[in-house]
């Protein structure tokens, strides 16, 4: 036993410190967490889970309109319970925080609550209680950020979006990433009025291009109105919603504005500043590869490092963290390049690896396989959307580097093919892979000829 009170206290319980916490007590050390807001992190509260779920609604509105071409005629006019949806996803997500507390129960790891600040390289005080670890694991994710700006007060964040008292039927969007093209798709589905307004030509920065303005006009179909090279100048409250001046000159007239321009380490009231721990230039913590900051008692994951800010991601740092500290072997570095991600617009984004703009710049010859089409659903529900897939392959030695996709179920597609991905499988290897049919994704394993070099 060390003259520590815990081997491993940890200042925040999101997926990556309980993750960390379990594990670190299933080597025996002594572990204690401590949370001020709620259980399950930004994922399970107010990010990944609830944005899934209130997805999933949006997508009702398309499948009800798709139902007729297949023989379905529906009695009446479907119509939407906003505060149905919201109360039920508030009812969910008291039950994961439940199922939060009793794995770190079941883990004996104590649980305290309350917002923690680091007093020195081994103690900790919360609640009026100092108590001292060998190390500190600070894991308390991100929080909103809006920019300054007239009336930016009137705006939303996306910790706040989930649980709108009443439901606009006129909604703007300002952001060009993950939640804002999410939301607008959201809105929109659910029948909002949705307009999207970002500041640079397109949105969804460091994704594919061929992805990104496919996207783009997959999104207009289906109405969301995009408003790009613009950004707001001002908001102002008037008799019938909210003023939206544009710094384009226009002006637009909603029910609500959500601010989705980012999230920013959430390490206010940490302390850390006071022991002038290092961060980088966007202000997250700098960590080397065991996850130590420039106080080696220090540790980091997740948000507050900098890295993709994905559940998955902060996962695995856990489980490689507490290899480092806690386990009898070096784990591998983690391989941040080829994670996998989706996003939840309409319709669905997944990708893994290198874009085609990336893989360009990187090998000296590339081949690009694209596929373009009408989803088979569709001959018959009359839609026009249509799907879109990718593969990214180096000539040299014919791996595939990257694979994306734009459609339904895109992300459970490309779980699939990240596997490959990771794996370094080559184009030939995807070639000789028999394809599942009738189904989209077997155009992954049936495209044969490069849509160009």
């Amino acid at each position: 036993m060390s003259d520590f009170d815990y081997d491993l206290f940890v200042i925040g319980a999101g997926s990556g410190g309980v993750r960390a916490a379990r594990t670190a007590a299933a080597t025996g050390a002594r572990v204690a967490v401590a949370e001020d807001r709620y259980l399950g992190g930004t994922c399970v509260n107010v990010g990944c889970v609830p944005k899934k779920l209130y997805s999933y609604a949006a997508h009702f509105h398309e499948a009800f309109e798709d139902s007729g071409g297949f023989g379905w005629q529906l009695a009446e006019e479907p119509s939407f319970d906003w505060a149905t949806l919201r109360d039920n996803k508030i009812g969910e997500i008291k039950r994961l925080n439940g199922i939060y507390g009793r794995l770190l129960d079941n883990a004996d790891v104590r649980l305290i609550n309350g917002r923690a600040s680091v007093v020195d390289a081994h103690h900790v005080e919360v609640g009026g209680e100092t108590v001292s670890a060998e190390k500190i694991l600070v894991a308390v994710g991100g929080w909103p950020w809006v920019p300054d700006f007239p009336g930016n007060e009137l705006t939303l964040n996306s910790n706040q979006i989930f649980d709108l008292d009443d439901f606009p039927q006129r909604f703007l969007v300002l952001g060009g990433g993950y939640i804002a093209v999410e939301f607008a798709s959201i809105f929109n589905g659910l029948g909002s009025e949705s307009h999207l307004v970002y500041r640079g030509e397109l949105f969804l920065r460091g994704f594919d291009n061929e992805v990104r303005e496919f996207t783009r006009d997959e999104m207009a179909k289906k109405g969301v109105n995009l408003h790009f090279n613009t950004n707001i100048e001002a908001i102002e409250k008037v008799e019938t919603g909210l003023k939206v001046t544009l710094t384009d000159g226009r002006t637009l007239e909603v029910d609500a504005v959500l601010a989705a321009t980012g999230r920013r380490p959430h390490l206010a009231g940490l302390g850390l500043d006071r022991l002038d721990v290092a961060t980088n230039d966007d202000g997250s913590l700098k960590v080397n590869e065991r996850f130590e900051t420039s106080m080696p008692s220090i540790l980091a994951l997740g948000d507050v490092t900098g890295g993709p800010e994905l559940t998955p991601v902060a996962l695995e740092e856990a489980m490689k963290l507490v290899e480092h500290h806690f386990g009898d072997t070096v784990p591998e570095p983690l391989d941040y390049e080829r994670v996998a991600t989706a996003v939840f617009c309409h319709p669905n984004i997944g990708t893994v690896g290198l874009s085609e703009e990336a893989a360009r710049e990187r090998f000296e010859a590339i081949r690009v396989y694209s596929a373009d089409f009408r989803p088979m659903k569709h001959t018959l529900s009359g839609s026009s959307e249509r799907s879109l897939m990718k593969l990214i392959v180096d000539d040299a030695s014919d791996v595939v580097v990257g694979a994306h996709m734009v459609g339904e179920e895109a992300g459970e597609i490309i779980q699939g093919i990240a596997i490959a991905v990771r794996a370094g499988l080559t184009k030939a290897q995807f070639d000789q892979t028999v394809g599942i049919h009738p189904t989209g994704a077997e155009e992954f394993v049936t495209m044969r000829t490069p849509t160009r070099r």
